[in-house]
């Protein structure tokens, strides 16, 4: 696609862009460029500080013009998002965590998803890649998730499909759909794509055009408020059957991949005996997912995990015994 019709794309659907911050001035000079920097331009970038206390400020400001700084009292993540959504002027949104970064087409691929789709999708994704600040990849098996295409809130609570920063909704969804839930302090993005899911049909684009950073700081690292919070969104979706409570093999295949997700986290934290506890109960919940792939896993992800953290959990308990 040449320049111009990128340019003609992003006018027809112009694009609001909501980068959420609170103490990351570090990273945000290059998630605002990523922005400033896409082959199909935004027709504003809204920064909104949720009350930091480093550089923020002045790391917005040498933007002058060419971005939107609005500054509120901390009061989390959602909060910060949903500022951003009041204040968009464009038809179509777009979020940016302020650690992470997009490819610079980005924007241009999925307006032509917007623009070409036979239905009118609410929301439009991109698959992502793990770096660390750096931009190098992180040392972790990656597989390509075969998941893409069109999808519905039954893929998004099975499991979170794409990162928030690789979503560009319709304005309107929110309209329908409500706000991000602020009493979450995290998967409040995954509950707001299920409730999308239910009312409008959902794309993910199968190229990896954003960069989600790892590093010490992230939400994602606290597995006790993430469990916490993704059992409460499941139990939501569950209580406001957006998918019917009678189908309730489904909803044990829901919890029963939560509860890996769980292990796995808190294997990450070195909490053996939690991770085995969440695993054995994954397998007690649903002992076998036919097609893993579409939950981006091998086969026998499951029993393959169980053996690593048993002998991950013997061998530190070797360790403790000769200390």
């Amino acid at each position: 696609m040449n320049v111009h019709t990128s340019n003609s794309l992003a006018s027809s659907q112009g694009v609001s862009v909501v980068i959420p911050c609170y103490n990351y001035a570090q990273f945000l000079p290059a998630a605002i460029d990523s922005v400033l920097n896409q082959t199909a331009g935004p027709c504003e970038v809204i920064v909104v500080d949720d009350g930091s206390t480093d550089d923020t400020r002045s790391v917005a400001a040498g933007y002058g013009e060419r971005i939107r700084y609005l500054y509120k009292p901390n009061a989390g993540l959602p909060a910060a998002r949903n500022t951003g959504i009041r204040s968009a002027t464009q038809p179509l949104v777009a979020f940016l965590d302020a650690d992470d970064r997009w490819e610079p087409g980005f924007l241009r691929r999925v307006l032509e998803v917007f623009a070409g789709a036979p239905v009118a999708y609410g929301l439009v994704a991109a698959k992502a890649r793990r770096v660390d600040p750096q931009g190098r990849s992180t040392p972790r098996v990656h597989r390509d998730q075969a998941l893409h295409g069109a999808l519905t809130c039954r893929d998004i609570l099975l499991r979170t499909c794409f990162s928030p920063s690789a979503v560009v909704t319709r304005r309107e969804v929110f309209e329908r759909c409500g706000l991000f839930d602020e009493t979450l302090t995290s998967s409040e993005d995954r509950d707001m794509w299920i409730r999308i899911g239910a009312c409008f049909p959902l794309f993910l684009i199968p190229e990896a055009l954003v960069l989600v950073c790892d590093h010490p700081g992230s939400m994602s690292k606290n597995a006790d408020r993430m469990k916490r919070n993704s059992r409460r969104v499941i139990r939501k979706a569950f209580d406001q059957a957006l998918v019917p409570r009678w189908q309730f093999l489904f909803w044990l295949r829901v919890l029963a991949f939560n509860r890996f997700q769980c292990a796995w986290m808190y294997r990450d934290q070195g909490r053996h005996a939690r991770a085995l506890a969440e695993m054995s109960a994954s397998l007690a919940t649903w002992p076998w997912f036919g097609d893993a792939s579409q939950l981006n896993e091998p086969v026998l992800f499951r029993v393959r995990a169980l053996r690593r953290f048993l002998w991950e959990a013997l061998r530190g308990s070797a360790g403790a015994s000769h200390a």
